[in-house]
């Protein structure tokens, strides 16, 4: 297990209620959608009421862990986004900030109506106006120039474009959830700092746990699974090479919309 990240099987209420109030800086995570995935140990198959419940509880526990000026990012599958949402702003009294669409360019194919191409993600923070959101670690080059444009890059908004971990890709787990890590470094990097504490009850295949030990941040991950507990202790043990996504948008050329004379109207060089 690495310096700073603390992997922790068991059910994560459970687990939850054992950590400390107000110590954790974010909350991100990809719990089980009710989806009747199949996680080894364990299904989503629960009954509408029961899956509240479940929701209902993990997230009380999430938002007592949070520091004052801490946020939470949950994601979750279209079924259920509404009433996490209202579990969230209207139980807990947690501020809405953003609602993200991931969309991807690959997934299950249906033939009576439209195949899925997103996911959802729901970011709520404990106090409306006092959290940490770091624009500058994750601006994207802009894609045209007005002079109101900050150069160093733009905000990139709450569409993301991300592919799927594909099963051909080397850091492809056996885990039938597995999220990019672009994902979770733009999450992580807008919304903690080095040395905070970030929290992920359903690490999975460890993806959180991944980018957090990069970034430098200190993570706890719990899984009731204990062969993806395994798992991720071994994901980060190995070496790292980049993470395994990235946002195509950085490839932009700062100045790919000017003539060479524009350019030296910026007083920039």
């Amino acid at each position: 297990m690495a310096q700073g990240i603390i992997t922790i099987c068991g059910d994560a209420i459970e687990e939850m209620k054992k950590i400390p109030d107000a110590s954790v800086k974010l909350v991100a995570t990809d719990p089980p959608y009710n989806l009747n995935k199949d996680y080894g140990k364990s299904k989503d198959n629960f009954k509408f009421e029961d899956y509240l419940k479940f929701s209902r509880e993990w997230l009380k526990e999430a938002e007592r862990v949070l520091t004052d000026d801490g946020s939470l990012y949950v994601f979750m599958g279209m079924r259920y986004i509404s009433y996490v949402y209202m579990i969230l702003e209207k139980e807990l009294k947690m501020s809405f900030n953003s609602w993200i669409t991931w969309h991807y360019t690959q997934g299950i194919g249906k033939t009576r109506g439209f195949s899925p191409r997103h996911d959802d993600i729901l970011f709520f923070t404990k106090d409306a106006e006092n959290f940490t959101f770091n624009l500058d670690s994750i601006r994207i080059p802009q894609k045209y120039f007005r002079n109101v444009n900050n150069m160093s890059g733009a905000n990139p908004g709450n569409v993301w474009e991300f592919s799927h971990v594909h099963y051909c890709n080397k850091n492809r787990k056996k885990h039938p959830t597995q999220k990019p890590e672009a994902l979770f470094e733009r999450i992580i990097l807008a919304s903690s700092n080095e040395g905070d504490t970030v929290l992920d009850p359903f690490t999975g295949s460890g993806t959180s746990l991944r980018v957090c030990q990069q970034l430098n941040r200190n993570a706890i991950g719990i899984d009731i699974n204990s062969d993806y507990i395994k798992m991720t202790n071994e994901r980060l043990s190995e070496n790292f090479s980049g993470f395994d996504s990235f946002d195509e948008r950085k490839n932009r050329d700062k100045f790919d919309c000017f003539q060479a004379k524009d350019v030296k109207q910026l007083n920039l060089f």
